[in-house]
């Protein structure tokens, strides 16, 4: 371990540090689907990780709870290592995975008295009832699990996860396929629990729950490419961004001149990112000279409206996936 990943680990249950992982390499098949990842989560946290799908996500988030064995790499997880010690972290790890893994012919309360006692969580019914209060599922108890609603399902999982008291929570894209709303009431729960001193470390495809979280990671093709909060996540990736919007012209005749005018933009030397929005564009680039000279042509078009615009995460997560398959294909 070198000196630095070394500073970074926390004594044995204990610390400021969740998690603390140095060089993490993991190949199926010949195919390396993590390369040489190193990260760091403090506790109390909600880390968001990003990627592009097959980005190797789930597979460090199985490497951190002990469910699969690195090729390469150190680190420990809650101040125990990953490579020896990945029965006692197991045993402190809540993992929601992306597809709903509960007993779909139980009841909500029946699915969580059994997550209870196969825990060894003491009165399973009393603690069943509390998960029932505590996520608004109080009216549902009865009710078969099979038969809630995504949402539902969402914070039935949630629900057992949390029951045997975790220090660390792994949620794998959690919220795939589920309304705003109920996305939303997720995210305050999330909250609620980092704020008692939980460790959240979630997957996402959404721009507006990766802001919610305290820092985000971007890996795609295996590789780490970002980390920080969202605000340095985005200033790190330099982008300059301009908005350009159609006026006097509505429905078919804006959405023409705004596909016309993205086809003329794109692989423009200067032009790293075009991306339509309604009868609008958002246009990018890494060099704000190159840009702006490759916008020069079209500013004045009487029937386009420029405006300079802040760089948006969902702007920094497309200029990062463009370049992850430039640089790694």
């Amino acid at each position: 371990m070198s000196a630095e990943a070394a500073a970074l680990r926390p004594s044995a249950g204990g610390g400021d540090v969740a998690i603390a992982v140095e060089g993490l390499t993991k190949s199926f098949g010949g195919h390396k689907v993590v390369d040489h990842l190193t990260m760091r989560v403090m506790r109390g946290q909600i880390y968001g990780f990003l990627g592009p799908n097959g980005s190797g996500k789930t597979t460090t988030i199985r490497m951190l709870c002990g469910l699969i064995t690195p090729d390469s790499g150190t680190g420990t997880c809650l101040g125990f290592d990953i490579l020896t010690e990945a029965r006692k972290i197991r045993e402190r790890v809540g993992y929601m995975t992306q597809r709903f893994s509960l007993y779909q012919d139980l009841s909500v309360r029946e699915n969580l008295e059994f997550v209870a006692r196969l825990y060894g969580v003491p009165q399973p019914e009393r603690a069943a009832g509390a998960a029932l209060e505590r996520l608004g599922l109080a009216g549902r108890g009865k009710q078969l699990a099979g038969s809630l609603s995504g949402g539902w399902k969402q914070r039935l999982a949630l629900g057992a996860c949390i029951l045997p008291s975790p220090d660390l929570l792994l949620l794998d894209e959690p919220t795939a396929g589920v309304d705003p709303k109920a996305r939303r009431e997720f995210w305050a729960q999330i909250h609620d629990l980092a704020a008692e001193g939980l460790t959240v470390l979630v997957s996402t495809h959404y721009m507006d729950e990766a802001e919610r979280c305290h820092e985000i990671a971007y890996i795609a093709y295996g590789q780490l490419l970002a980390q920080g909060t969202v605000a340095q996540v985005i200033a790190g990736a330099h982008l300059s961004t301009w908005t350009v919007e159609v006026r006097g012209a509505e429905g078919h005749a804006a959405a023409q001149i705004v596909t016309g005018l993205a086809r003329a933009l794109t692989d423009r030397p200067g032009v790293d990112m075009v991306a339509p929005f309604g009868t609008a564009l958002h246009i990018s680039g890494r060099d704000a000279a190159a840009l702006e000279a490759a916008l020069a042509p079209f500013r004045d078009d009487p029937k386009l409206s420029w405006r300079q615009d802040a760089p948006t995460l969902e702007d920094v997560f497309i200029d990062l996936m463009g370049r992850s398959r430039d640089d790694l294909r």
